[in-house]
C-alpha cells in the first residue's frame, strides 16, 4: 500500500519486471470470434465521439489489450446503443480461450498475482473455465473512438458471462461492478482511470512511475530520486501528463518542468522501448538531482 493518502497511487512490490510479448503469444493460438452489431446506425443515431482536443501527429501505436473472464456462448450480438460500441475496431481481435483446451488462461500466474490487489477476485480467476481477449494495435489515433468501441465490446462480455476484467497494461483486475463504475460508466470524462501510478524505492529515493500510457500510443512516466516532500507534486505532474497526452498531447525531447511546486531542472528524456520489463513501452525519464 500507498503509505501516503493519494488512492491514485499504489506501491509495486519488488522491481521484477512482467512482460507481456510471451502472453501475446499464448493469445494468438485461442478460437477467433466474430463481433455482431444487433442494431444499426439509422436505429440509434450518432454515437459520442471521444476526441483528443490536445492532439499531436507523432510516430506512437495506440495498444489495446483486455481479458475478461467467466463462461461465454460463440454467437452474439452487441447492441451499438446500449454498450456505446461500433464493435471491434479494425484490426483488432478477440479471441476465446478455455482452460479445458488451452492450459492456464493469461495473467493467471503467480508472478502476475503478486502485483494485484484483489486475491479473492485473483483466486476466482484461476479458476476460471474461459477467457476472451481482446487486443488490437493503431497507429497514432486522432480520437479515442476506438477505446471507446473497445471498452463497449469488453463490457458486453461482462454483462454476457464475464465477471472479471484484467488490463493487464496496468495491473489491474476488475470486478463487473468496478468495471461499470470505473470505465464504462465515466466514458471519456476520466481518462486518468486508464493509467496507474506505482511507486517504489531505489538507491537514490523514491521511484514514481506509470503504465497503461501505451493505449493511448504515448509513452509512460518515470520519476526518480523524488524526495519525501515533493511526492505531492511529483503525483499531480504525473496526472496532468496522464491526461495530457491521453488527449493526444506530447512531451518534447528536453522540455523543463515548470510547476511553482517543484524545482527547477527537471527535465524530460525520452528513453526506452516496448521490450523495457518496466513499463512494457517506452517512457519519458525525469531525475531529481542527487542531494550533495
Amino acid at each position: 500500500m500507498c503509505p501516503l493518502p493519494f488512492s491514485f497511487c499504489e506501491h509495486l512490490p519488488g522491481r521484477r519486471g512482467i512482460t507481456l510479448l510471451g502472453l501475446l503469444a499464448i493469445i494468438g493460438i485461442g478460437a477467433s470470434v466474430g463481433c455482431k452489431r444487433s442494431d444499426s446506425k439509422s436505429m440509434t443515431g450518432n454515437l459520442p465521439k471521444w476526441e483528443r482536443s490536445h492532439y499531436q501527429a507523432g510516430d506512437g501505436r495506440a495498444f489495446v489489450y483486455y481479458v475478461v473472464y467467466g463462461e461465454f456462448t460463440n454467437d452474439f450480438a452487441i447492441s451499438r446503443a446500449k454498450y456505446r460500441s461500433a464493435g471491434l475496431p479494425e484490426g483488432f481481435t478477440l479471441r476465446k480461450l478455455t482452460r479445458a483446451e488451452h492450459g492456464p488462461l493469461p495473467f493467471t500466474d503467480r508472478e502476475f498475482g503478486k502485483v494485484l490487489k484483489d486475491a479473492a477476485l485473483s483466486d476466482r480467476v484461476n479458476h476460471a473455465p474461459e477467457c476472451m481477449a481482446l487486443r488490437g494495435e493503431i497507429p497514432d489515433p486522432p480520437d479515442l473512438n476506438y477505446l471507446r468501441d473497445a471498452i463497449g465490446a469488453v463490457t458486453f462480455f461482462v454483462d454476457h458471462g464475464g465477471f472479471a476484467v484484467c488490463d493487464p497494461q496496468q495491473f489491474e483486475l476488475y470486478d463487473a461492478e468496478r468495471w461499470r463504475r470505473d470505465i464504462f460508466e465515466s466514458g471519456a470524462t476520466n481518462l486518468l482511470k486508464h493509467a496507474k501510478i506505482l511507486y517504489s524505492e531505489d538507491a537514490d529515493g523514491s521511484w514514481y512511475h506509470t503504465r497503461g500510457l501505451r493505449k493511448f500510443g504515448r509513452p509512460d512516466l518515470s520519476v526518480r530520486g523524488v524526495p519525501r516532500e515533493q511526492v505531492k507534486a511529483v503525483i499531480d505532474l504525473c496526472n496532468r501528463f496522464i491526461q495530457m497526452q491521453a488527449m493526444g498531447g506530447r512531451i518534447p525531447e528536453g522540455q523543463e518542468i515548470r510547476m511553482t511546486s517543484l524545482p527547477a531542472g527537471l527535465i524530460c528524456h525520452h528513453a526506452g522501448d516496448l521490450d523495457d520489463p518496466d513499463f512494457n513501452n517506452a517512457h519519458v525519464e525525469i531525475r531529481f538531482p542527487r542531494e550533495k
